[in-house]
Order: C-alpha cells, then sequence, then structure tokens
C-alpha cells in the first residue's frame, strides 16, 4: 500500500502584487521582497511585479528599497493574495540620511556578482564637473571601471576598451555615450530611473559586447498630478515636466538640457567682427532630449514609448574659412507588456537608433565633407516565467539589422570643377536566442544559469557562437556568501579608431571575412560579507578575462576616406585579471563606499613589439576610490570623492634618427620607440567636495548645490608631448623635453535645483 504524504499534497497559494512610489504611482524595479519564514525572497521586476509561492499559514514579508522606508506585513494564507503597496520614500525630516538599508542585504543573497546599481539620489549628492550630475562619472567610481583619463565619460571595465561596452536606454542601443568630447555623459539624470552596470557574469538576455552592459530605464511619469524639476547651473539648464495624460492609466515625461556658453560666444564675435586682429572662438553647444509615455491598456496591458535626442554642435567662421562639426545619437523604443498569467509575462520591444557625426569645411571657394553613422533597427521578446520560488525562468529573441556608413568622403569646388567621393556602406543582421534560470534548490544555494546563441550575417559572412553562463552563490553564513561566474561573449561590430581616447569620429565596423567577431571568456570568484548588523557590506571578487581577435592598426593606418579598411587592422589576443574589494555603508548619517582595485591588462600581437605581450594603454595597476556622504542637519548634506589611479602606459622615443634636408633647410628627426606603451604617465588623483543646502520655497523643493572640482588643484596629466630644444645662439637641436598637458585646475560650480 502506498501513501500520500501531506507535505506533498499540500496546496500551494501565490503572494503577488505590484510595488509603486506613492507620488508618482511609478513602479519600482529592485525592490527586496524577504520571508524570515522561507528564509528566501525575491526582487520585483522591471514592471515592479513580485511572487512568492507558499503553503497555508502566517508570514512575514519585509520589503525594502535604497531611498524608501522599508516595510514589514504579516499575512495569513488560505488562498491567493494580491499585496499591492506604496514604498514611502525616506523624508528629508526624519533624523536619518536619505539612504537607508536594504540594497546591502540584498547583495549579499542574489547570485549575481560583478553587477553595480546606481542610486540617482545618491548621484545627485556628488560633487561634479561645472555642477551636472554625470551618471557614468559616478559608474567610475566603482571598482572595476575606469575612467579613459581627465574629462573622459568613457568606460574600461576589466580591461575592456571603450566599444567594448554595451549602452541601453529604455531596450535601444547609444553608440556614443559622450558629451563635449568625453567631459559629460549624454545620460541626464533628470530623467533616469535606473542604472545597472553588468561588469561579468552576464544573464543570458544581454549579449554582443565583451566587457560590460550599462542598462539605463527612464522615469515612467507621473500618473496622479503634474510637476517640474530642474537646474540653472554654470554652463546647462535643465527642465523636466511630467504629469498624467488620464489620471491613474497613463502619463508622460519630457526632459531637456542645453549648454549656452556660446551664447556668450556668439555676442563677443559679434562685439569684435569688425576688428581685424581679432581671433574669432569657435562656437560650441550639446543639448539632449527625453521623452517618455506609458498607458495601461487594461490590468494585463501596457505600452510604454520612449526616446532620446541628443547633439553636439561646433561651429567656427573666419575670412572664407567655415568649420562645422556635429555628432549625435537617436534612439526610439515602443514595448508592449503582457500579464498571461501571475506567473508568465511577456515583454515585446520594437527599437531604432543611431549614431552619425558631420564635419564640413570650406575653405574660400572649395569644401569637403567627412561623416559616418551606424543605424539600427531591432526587434526582441523576452518571457519571464515564475513556476515558483524554486526557479525563475527568462527566454527570448532578438535580431538588430545594422547598416554601416563607413568614412563618407565628398569634396569639390563651387564651379563643379574638382569633384570627388569616397567611402563604403555595409549592412548585416545580428541575431541571437536565449534561455535562463535561476535555482534556488535550499535558502543557502542558488544557481543561475543560461545559454545564448548569437549570430551575425552581413553579405557572404556569416558568424554564430554558443555563449554559457553561469553564476552561483552558496551561503557560508547567515552574512557571508560565497560566489563564483563563468561567462563567455561574442562581438560582431567594432569601434575603429587609431587614437588612445574614444572620439565622435571614431567609427564602426561589422565583421567580415577579414575581421572576425571579439571573442571573450571570463571567470570570477567573491566572497560577500555583512557585519554591524546589517550596516557594512565587504566583497571581494578575483577575475580573469581572456580576450581573441582583438584589433589594433598598422603604423601610419589610414581610417578616413578608405575603401579598403581591412587593410589597415592587425588581430591578436589580449588577458586581464585582478582583485577588486569593496566596501559599502547604506545606512546611517554618513554612507558612502570604499573601492580598490589591482590589476593587469596586457595584449599581443605578432607584427606589435616582436610579438611579446605588452601593457594595453589602460593597464592600471591600482585604483582607489573613497566616497563620503554625510548629512549634518535635515537640510545641509555634504559630500566627497577623492580617486587615485596608476598613470596611463604610453610608448616615448628612446632615440631619434637625424635627417638632413636641402642646404639652408633645418635637419629633421625620426623617433625610434621602444616596447609598446613601456612608459607611465603620472600618477592620477583628485579630490571633489560638495554642499547640498536644501532651500525651504514656498511650494515644492529647492535646493542650492556647490562643487569644488579638483578641490587641492593637482595639476593630472591628459597627453604628454616632446618639445625641441635648440641652441639660441647656434639653433642647433641639443635634445627633447617631455612636456606634460593638463586640463583641469580647481573649479567651483554651484547649481539651483528646483521641484514643484
Amino acid at each position: 500500500m502506498f501513501s500520500t504524504s501531506p507535505a506533498f499534497a499540500q496546496k500551494k497559494y501565490t503572494i503577488s502584487g505590484i510595488v509603486r512610489d506613492p507620488e508618482t504611482k511609478e513602479s519600482l524595479v529592485g525592490v527586496a521582497v524577504y520571508s524570515p519564514e522561507l528564509q528566501t525572497g525575491t526582487n520585483t521586476s522591471n514592471t515592479g511585479y513580485y511572487q512568492l509561492t507558499v503553503a497555508p499559514g502566517t508570514y512575514t514579508l519585509q520589503f525594502s528599497y535604497v531611498g524608501y522606508q522599508s516595510q514589514t506585513h504579516t499575512l495569513t494564507v488560505t488562498k491567493n493574495l494580491k499585496l499591492n503597496l506604496d514604498l514611502m520614500a525616506t523624508s528629508h525630516e526624519l533624523n536619518e540620511v536619505v539612504i537607508e538599508a536594504g540594497g546591502l542585504q540584498e547583495k549579499l543573497k542574489t547570485s549575481q556578482m560583478s553587477v553595480e546599481q546606481l542610486s540617482i539620489r545618491e548621484a545627485k549628492l556628488m560633487p561634479a564637473l561645472f555642477g551636472e550630475v554625470d551618471i557614468i562619472k559616478s559608474l567610475q567610481l566603482k571598482p572595476g571601471v575606469q575612467s579613459g583619463g581627465e574629462g573622459s565619460a568613457g568606460l574600461y571595465v576589466r580591461g575592456g576598451g571603450p566599444d567594448q561596452n554595451l549602452f541601453l536606454l529604455d531596450g535601444a542601443t547609444i553608440y556614443n555615450a559622450s558629451h563635449l568630447f568625453g567631459f559629460f555623459s549624454v545620460f541626464n539624470s533628470d530623467a533616469v530611473r535606473s542604472v545597472d552596470l553588468y561588469k561579468g557574469g552576464f544573464p543570458a538576455q544581454f549579449g554582443g559586447r565583451l566587457s560590460s552592459v550599462v542598462d539605463v530605464s527612464l522615469k515612467e511619469g507621473n500618473t496622479q498630478k503634474y510637476s517640474a524639476s530642474g537646474g540653472v547651473g554654470l554652463i546647462a539648464s535643465r527642465l523636466t515636466l511630467e504629469g498624467p495624460i488620464k489620471k491613474g492609466k497613463s502619463s508622460f515625461i519630457i526632459s531637456g538640457r542645453r549648454t549656452y556658453v556660446d551664447l556668450f560666444t556668439r555676442l563677443m564675435n559679434q562685439a569684435n567682427a569688425k576688428d581685424p586682429e581679432y581671433d574669432p572662438i569657435p562656437n560650441y553647444y550639446f543639448y539632449d532630449f527625453n521623452a517618455k509615455a506609458h498607458y495601461d491598456i487594461s490590468a494585463k496591458d501596457k505600452v510604454y514609448l520612449s526616446g532620446y535626442l541628443g547633439n553636439d554642435l561646433i561651429g567656427f567662421r573666419n575670412s572664407g574659412f567655415n568649420f562645422d562639426f556635429n555628432w549625435g545619437n537617436k534612439a526610439g523604443a515602443l514595448r508592449w507588456q503582457h500579464n498571461f498569467s501571475p506567473k508568465l509575462f511577456l515583454n515585446t520591444t520594437l527599437s531604432a537608433s543611431g549614431y552619425r557625426y558631420n564635419i564640413t569645411n570650406t575653405i574660400e571657394n572649395f569644401s569637403f565633407n567627412i561623416s559616418s553613422n551606424i543605424k539600427d533597427y531591432g526587434l526582441r521578446t523576452d518571457l519571464d516565467y515564475l513556476p515558483g520560488n524554486n526557479h525563475s525562468f527568462k527566454f527570448g529573441a532578438q535580431a538588430v539589422h545594422h547598416a554601416f556608413e563607413v568614412g563618407r568622403l565628398k569634396a569639390g569646388s563651387e564651379d563643379n570643377t574638382i569633384s570627388f567621393s569616397s567611402g563604403s556602406t555595409y549592412q548585416g543582421v545580428e541575431y541571437g536566442v536565449y534561455a535562463g534560470d535561476e535555482y534556488t534548490p535550499s535558502p543557502s544555494f542558488t544557481l543561475n544559469y543560461g545559454l545564448r546563441f548569437s549570430g551575425f550575417k552581413a553579405g557572404t559572412s556569416n558568424f554564430m557562437g554558443l555563449e554559457p553562463r553561469v553564476a552561483a552563490r552558496y551561503a557560508l553564513t547567515e552574512n557571508t556568501s560565497l560566489k563564483a561566474s563563468y561567462t563567455r561573449m561574442n562581438q560582431y561590430i567594432h569601434l575603429v579608431s587609431n587614437s588612445g581616447a574614444s572620439l565622435p569620429t571614431d567609427i564602426w565596423y561589422p565583421a567580415n571575412n577579414v575581421v572576425r567577431p571579439q571573442r571573450s571568456h571570463q571567470v570570477a570568484l567573491g566572497i560577500s560579507k555583512l557585519s554591524q548588523n546589517g550596516q557594512y557590506l565587504l566583497t571581494n571578487e578575483v577575475y580573469y578575462k581572456w580576450m581573441l581577435n582583438q584589433i589594433d592598426f598598422k603604423d601610419g593606418a589610414q581610417l578616413f576616406a578608405n575603401d579598403n579598411l581591412n587593410a589597415e587592422f592587425l588581430f591578436g589576443r589580449g588577458r586581464s585579471y585582478g582583485n577588486e574589494w569593496y566596501l559599502e555603508k547604506k545606512q546611517g548619517r554618513t554612507t558612502g563606499w570604499i573601492g580598490y582595485t589591482l590589476s593587469w591588462t596586457y595584449r599581443q600581437f605578432a607584427e606589435i613589439n616582436e610579438g611579446r605581450w605588452f601593457p594595453n594603454r589602460y593597464d592600471r595597476r591600482h585604483d582607489v576610490t573613497l566616497v563620503a556622504l554625510h548629512q549634518l542637519t535635515k537640510r545641509l548634506h555634504f559630500t566627497g570623492t577623492w580617486v587615485y589611479g596608476s598613470g596611463n602606459a604610453f610608448s616615448v622615443p628612446v632615440a631619434r634618427i637625424i635627417l638632413q634636408g636641402h642646404p639652408g633647410e633645418r635637419e629633421s628627426y625620426v623617433p625610434i620607440y621602444s616596447e609598446r606603451n613601456s612608459y607611465r604617465q603620472a600618477p592620477y588623483h583628485r579630490l571633489d567636495l560638495g554642499i547640498v543646502y536644501r532651500l525651504r520655497p514656498k511650494r515644492g523643493e529647492a535646493d542650492l548645490t556647490f562643487s569644488l572640482y579638483n578641490a587641492y588643484n593637482r595639476r593630472n596629466p591628459y597627453f604628454i608631448y616632446f618639445k625641441q630644444i635648440r641652441d639660441e645662439e647656434t639653433e642647433v637641436t641639443t635634445g627633447f623635453q617631455a612636456k606634460q598637458v593638463s586640463l583641469f585646475p580647481a573649479i567651483p560650480a554651484i547649481t539651483y535645483n528646483f521641484k514643484f
């Protein structure tokens, strides 16, 4: 005779709901939902939805989220229950700082590693260059993430280059995430809801880049009331408007930002236009514009429409010489969300994005134009299936059509007696399908595994590859977790650049029969520990990443107006490894973090350095960041950041060959270089300070933000050049002297921010 155990026969029920902001009614993504009785929990999805499967009984649910007050609810479950709730934002009038605990506990318990989540509230408190809050610069303060140097908004993640980062804005790709040649990013913090940076252990739904994914989500807009917010700073102003289209069912948000230095330079140029000795100042400005709308079609269907437009423009006019340079991004996404049941969700996104630059130069009656662009049209669908607390499945597919216009050159005279053009166009389709599962067999062990199949087809070239992903977490104790991950990635499009930094004129170029896809493998092992009753989280990760089909260029490579770029490339491999320490505090009047990275990054090419391994330009042995946020009173915050980085590697001539010219002409010198990148710039370090003083306007909220960039006036290296030294009497060259160029001294700034 067989009997059925009551434990197996017992019926299961679900506790589910949506967590929202009480003021705007926007869903909150990533809220930690934990049950002490079950010793397990979950996070709210990108729609704010959560679900737990339980047996009949009484349970306590704890809801916690950075910047919001934690809530605890006790429920007796005898049937399926729906608990929707609003998490109250942490009031400025509380005695504690704005940011509360909650996120640290979730970081400890998740199997995901090598992920950084940026709080917009934290970012807005940090001191910034010219007072402009910058998301990318805030991410550069995390371990394993480096800047390209002074004033750069690029990311160099675990030994990867700037083209190995995937920037997503509501699912649409942003190809150049920088304004002002890298000094600012294109992401307006007033319009951003959340930012997640993946630098390893990538979930299966992400692909196409080797080093990182920066997933940026825009705010949805206030469904209850109209509001406005913005700020006025030294070089830029911004304004955001949001409100309901139909109260409780639909909303909109529009946000714009513009610099206005060009207004002053134009006035100066006009005032001095009649002075023949006056050299006009180039006009420069950038702007960006974000918009998003959403509509609740029904209880099961929602539609989201978002868009971005941004441009940088430089103009110069002077006696027959005209120069115009502009570059920018466009992106848009239409997403349909459908709930088949409390356990099955569908998100389908149609996206379009593009990046282009254009340089026009006119001298007298002759003009030339250089341009390049890339356009994408994509479709992806993602399914989430939550059968119970032990499994969380995610699977889907995507396809992107790329159109490349590479190095287009047009030149000619006004009378058309001279006319020529050059350049190439390419098209390709990138595609992928994936499946993944987060499996929790016990409260102490979680396994996240998945497989992605990706491919790229352009003309006769067809590439395919499998990308396995696995991450695991094991709880050694209640407050200590051991984590490990392995990821394989493929990258089918590449950024063509012969400079040391990412520039607007860099060209995106597809894989083909000569240029093979880049590939990488990355393994990581880490340990996380909570201490002091959950106030501090200490993590330590070691990683090793090896990269295949890395790209460099021949000496003297011609990248502009070249119809055969394939002949300019060199191919090799790379490796990067290191150790990242991170101590974070998110509770109390004083919060912040300390990060330290010890790392090595190398490249190897048969044609460079006699085939020997050499340090990559951004091989940085030591990287330190300290971030402190302190609430002195209810209205006054002090903030400070200090960064230190070993000097970038670079090559210098060790000798010069003298070439004599014709009689009467000066001699010329041909530099002779030693091993590639065998010298180092001076170390980089900088202290930034800030004060946020909250005002008491009659309506709404307002504050004054004071910041001091580079407080002790450190002259950090931007680049090195060599000055030729000559004897004043004989004019004979006696040697060459290295000179350092620096950008920013100590720069104070003040910004007025408001919301009503």
